[in-house]
C-alpha cells in the first residue's frame, strides 16, 4: 500500500514537473514569438521612416536643382541684356555726336552750292570746303556713318521726308527728283531723313497712291 501510495506520489510530481516544463516551453516559444514581432514591427517602422526621410531629401534636392536652373536662367539672361547693351553703346555712342556734324556739313555744302563765282578767292573757298566735307566723309565712313542722298530712287517713307511733290512727265511717279538735305544713317540706324522733292504723276494719271504714300 505504502509503495503504490509513493508511486503515484511519483507520477503526480512527475506529471507536474512535465506540465511545469510543457508551460515553460510554452511561455518560451510565445516570448520568442512577441520578441520576432516586435523586432519586425520596429523593423518595418524604421524602413517606413527612411523612406519618409529619403522622399524629403529628395523632394529638397528637386526644389534645390529647380533654384539653381532658375538662377542659371536668369544670369544667362542678365548676360544677354548686358551685352546687347554694350553692343548697342558701341554701335550707336556716336549718334548724339554725329548728329552735331552734320550741321556743320550742311553749311559746307551750302556754301558751295551758293559759291558760284569765278573768283580766285571764291574758288579757293569753295576747293577748301570741298576738301573739308572729304575729310569729314572719310572719318564718317570709318565709324559706319553713311549718307542718303537718293536722287532718282524711290520714295521711302522710312528714309525719305517727302518737302513737296511736282509733276514731273520725265520722272517715275513716285520716285525722288531731288534732295534738299541729305539723311544719314548710323550702323543702319536712321539719324537725319533725306528731305527730298518727290516726282507726282501729270495731270490724267492716277496719283492717289503716291500721294498717299508721300
Amino acid at each position: 500500500m505504502s509503495n503504490d501510495q509513493n508511486s503515484s506520489e511519483n507520477q503526480s510530481d512527475s506529471d507536474l514537473i512535465e506540465e511545469v516544463l510543457e508551460q515553460v516551453a510554452e511561455l518560451d516559444t510565445e516570448t520568442e514569438e512577441n520578441e520576432a514581432t516586435i523586432e519586425s514591427e520596429a523593423s518595418e517602422l524604421s524602413v517606413e521612416e527612411l523612406q519618409k526621410q529619403l522622399a524629403k531629401a529628395e523632394q529638397k534636392a528637386a526644389d534645390n536643382l529647380d533654384k539653381a536652373l532658375r538662377v542659371q536662367a536668369e544670369m544667362e539672361n542678365l548676360k544677354r541684356r548686358t551685352q546687347k547693351d554694350l553692343d548697342s553703346a558701341h554701335k550707336y555712342g556716336l549718334e548724339k555726336f554725329a548728329k552735331e556734324l552734320l550741321s556743320v556739313i550742311d553749311s559746307l555744302e551750302l556754301g558751295i552750292q551758293a559759291a558760284t563765282s569765278d573768283v580766285p578767292e571764291v574758288l579757293k573757298l569753295k576747293e577748301g570746303s570741298e576738301l573739308t566735307i572729304a575729310q569729314f566723309e572719310s572719318v564718317f565712313a570709318k565709324f559706319n556713318i553713311e549718307a542718303i542722298n537718293p536722287v532718282g530712287e524711290a520714295f521711302n517713307p522710312e528714309f525719305h521726308q517727302a518737302m513737296t511733290m511736282v509733276p514731273s512727265p520725265d520722272a517715275e511717279p513716285n520716285s525722288v527728283i531731288n534732295v534738299f538735305q541729305k539723311g544719314y544713317v548710323l550702323n543702319g540706324r536712321l539719324i537725319r531723313p533725306a528731305m527730298v522733292v518727290v516726282a507726282q504723276a501729270v495731270a490724267g494719271e492716277d496719283s492717289s497712291k503716291i500721294d498717299e504714300q508721300a
